[in-house]
């Protein structure tokens, strides 16, 4: 089933026992869970909300909060994030769950990708716990562009729709941050512009972020810091040069994977999302890329996005820590 339609059904308070959220697309992953957070317990209800780790968590932990007596006759709320990384032995209990579970608890789960073999995805698909987040189409963007700005009561033209998707590719996350920015840049109530998309998007996203994924493809040191500093002096914050780097490392893995099974350049950035001006630059930098070193570039960033959350090191500090072990040779 469409995540957006889960989206919309939660914004209205409506939601199932139990929802399974799979695919790549982190923003519709990410609104899902906020809008069940929402329709489930509010904001702040801490007493009702359990959130684990499938790769350090037990199955036996989430049933039981899954079946824990709500507090103040209210719901429970229960986030599994990373299904796909839950043991193998594990999955019995949970899909014992999935087939009687109890209606005072709202249970979240989402995964990268799952084996289709696997008896919890097709419980999942049998009992319609199901939702897919999956990358948007190029051909998708521009409609989906003018949607989001008409959500958030923008206005723009359709040579400015353009030259945004034009800029940022069908990465939706930088799509919802620009629709930020441009509203900041041109104001209250004025509308946007392509001279609006060129001064305020194009530089940072297309030429900045770009550089620094450049180099540390090429694990250049120097030229990394010195695009990071860029990003910094345009007053991008660390976390989200962070943010914006994994993203773009997530790119690059597609396109690799793309490359090789055969694409073409313009395959392969059409395949990863990429803008197609990019395809060439991409192509050069996913080449530099094997499976190795992108294994060990999503285990920095893994690294560095549970050191952000928990607080243990300012952003700065992190965002050149983590430039540093993925420009180590």
């Amino acid at each position: 089933m469409e995540i957006q339609g889960l989206i919309e059904a939660a914004d209205r308070g409506k939601w199932g026992p139990v929802q399974l959220l799979v695919g790549t697309e982190r923003l519709f992953i990410d609104r899902a869970v906020a809008a069940l957070r929402r329709a489930c317990v509010g904001e702040g209800d801490s007493w009702n909300e359990e959130v684990f780790q499938a790769k350090t968590a037990s199955s036996a932990r989430i049933v039981d909060a899954a079946r824990t007596i709500p507090m103040l006759g209210g719901q429970r709320f229960v986030l599994v994030r990373n299904l796909h990384e839950l043991p193998d032995k594990e999955h019995e209990r949970l899909a014992e769950y999935f087939a009687a579970p109890v209606d005072s608890c709202c249970m979240v789960l989402t995964a990268e990708k799952l084996d289709g073999r696997s008896k919890l995805l097709k419980l999942a698909k049998q009992k319609s716990y199901l939702y897919e987040a999956q990358p948007l189409k190029p051909g998708a963007m521009r409609s989906f562009t003018a949607t989001e700005a008409r959500r958030r009561k923008l206005k723009i033209d359709e040579a400015a729709v353009a030259a945004l998707v034009d800029a940022i590719g069908t990465d939706l996350a930088a799509l919802d941050d620009a629709l930020e920015r441009l509203s900041l840049y041109a104001g209250e109530g004025q509308p946007i512009t392509v001279s609006a998309v060129e001064a305020c998007i194009t530089r940072v996203r297309v030429e900045s972020i770009w550089a620094l994924v450049d180099a540390v493809s090429a694990q250049d040191r120097r030229q990394a810091l010195k695009a990071a500093a860029s990003l910094l002096d345009d007053r991008e914050p660390p976390l989200r040069i962070l943010s914006l780097l994994s993203r773009q490392i997530r790119m690059l893995g597609r396109a690799r994977q793309a490359l090789d099974d055969g694409a073409s350049a313009e395959q392969a950035a059409a395949a990863a999302g990429a803008p197609p001006f990019k395809a060439r630059e991409l192509a050069r930098a996913a080449g530099r890329m094997d499976l190795a070193k992108l294994s060990r570039a999503f285990q920095v960033l893994c690294e560095a996005d549970l050191t952000q959350k928990g607080g243990k090191c300012p952003p700065e500090a992190a965002l050149e820590m983590t430039i540093l072990a993925l420009t180590a040779g």
